[in-house]
């Protein structure tokens, strides 16, 4: 094992039995927020515990097989088999240790924006917000659409959207969509364009870990402006008859966060809350990072053609990671949801990236 894990492993040890000791107290379940942190914690270490006990298992058994073989030709059958499993236990034990994002079992805010390239980008962006929401559906992700306005042919001009996992885990939501931030290029022929010339546009993808708590995130009353309209559906027109649609504007940074699917007024300023707060959050990490010189590279926030992460082409079914150099001839699988095989590639160069900083 590596000289790293033992003192790793004992304060894992140590926490996992403190929050055990603590998800059977009854009187945690009284502040729903702290049983929410503790159960997700325990969700986390869980891998990571299940890994170390089957470590110790297979050791404790390659230990009793030398030692019998003296006496037992028949246990040294099994040492090579034994050997071969310490050490698979180990090295995923050392990968499961490693230093990750601590926002990987975090729960998303998703936004989408079209760019450059008019209602053409504003149908793209429409496509990607299917795209993500086909992909939650096949890995049973909450989705939930928090606020959206379509353009005259039904694209959208922007789109908010909230995905949470059904139950806490050590690699949730953020681990697998937290490479989607940047500029989407697409290259099609337009329902505008009536001579069959292939265009390019963008739309730009923006993506926060959600706080658990608007708490976690101080945000000052003084600091909000609170306006309530009727929520909009295509071109503009109204599709309710009450006030209840929430636009948050944090005067500060100038961000500006809507909210218009919840039932009530109040439940839109709640959901606004949390996706306010996730993008401060997001916005003080990243410059927190670059004043260090390290962290996630930044998201692009100009939605510019020339800038992107990917290119999804229609006439050649090919989609595009420039990040990495990844291609694939199954545009139409991914944009129905099919988005596993891109996401183990981005993954895996991520891990591959920091093994390499080590």
């Amino acid at each position: 094992m590596a000289t790293e894990q033992p003192s790793a492993i004992d304060d894992i040890l140590a926490e996992y039995a403190g929050l055990e000791t603590q998800l059977s107290d009854p009187s945690l379940h009284d502040d729903a927020a702290n049983a929410r942190r503790v159960a997700k914690r325990f969700a986390e270490l869980g891998p990571v515990m299940s890994t170390y006990q089957k470590l110790a298992s297979a050791r404790d058994d390659l230990a009793a097989a030398t030692e019998l073989a003296a006496d037992d030709p028949s246990f040294a059958d099994e040492i090579p088999a034994l050997t071969e499993q310490v050490a698979q236990l180990d090295a995923a034990l050392t990968d499961l240790l490693a230093p990750r994002d601590p926002h990987d079992a975090d729960d998303v805010v998703l936004e989408v924006r079209p760019g450059a390239g008019g209602e053409e980008s504003a149908l793209f962006a429409a496509d990607l917000v299917r795209m993500y929401l086909k992909y939650c559906e096949r890995h049973g992700w909450k989705a939930q659409i928090l606020g959206v306005t379509e353009s005259d042919l039904g694209g959208y001009k922007e789109a908010t959207l909230s995905i949470r996992a059904p139950q806490a885990t050590r690699d949730g939501v953020w681990s697998r969509l937290k490479f989607e931030g940047g500029v989407h290029r697409v290259q099609r022929v337009p329902v505008t364009e009536s001579q069959g010339r292939i265009h390019t546009s963008a739309a730009g993808v923006l993506i926060y870990p959600e706080p658990d708590e608007v708490e976690e995130v101080a945000i000052d009353d003084k600091d909000l402006r609170v306006d309530v309209y009727r929520s909009s559906g295509k071109g503009g027109q109204g599709v309710n008859t009450t006030d209840s649609a929430v636009r948050l504007t944090h005067l500060p940074t100038g961000i500006v966060v809507t909210c218009q699917n919840e039932r009530s007024q109040l439940q839109n300023k709640a959901r606004a809350m949390q996706v306010l707060a996730a993008r401060l959050q997001a916005q003080a990490e990243e410059e927190a990072a670059a004043a260090a010189a390290e962290g996630r590279a930044a998201q692009i926030r100009t939605v510019d053609r020339s800038e992107r992460i990917r290119t999804y082409n229609f006439p050649e079914n090919r989609i595009a990671d420039h990040r990495i150099g990844y291609k694939a001839n199954n545009l139409d699988s991914v944009l129905a949801g099919d988005m596993d095989a891109l996401l183990d590639a981005l993954v895996e160069a991520d891990k591959q990236a920091r093994l390499a900083a080590e």
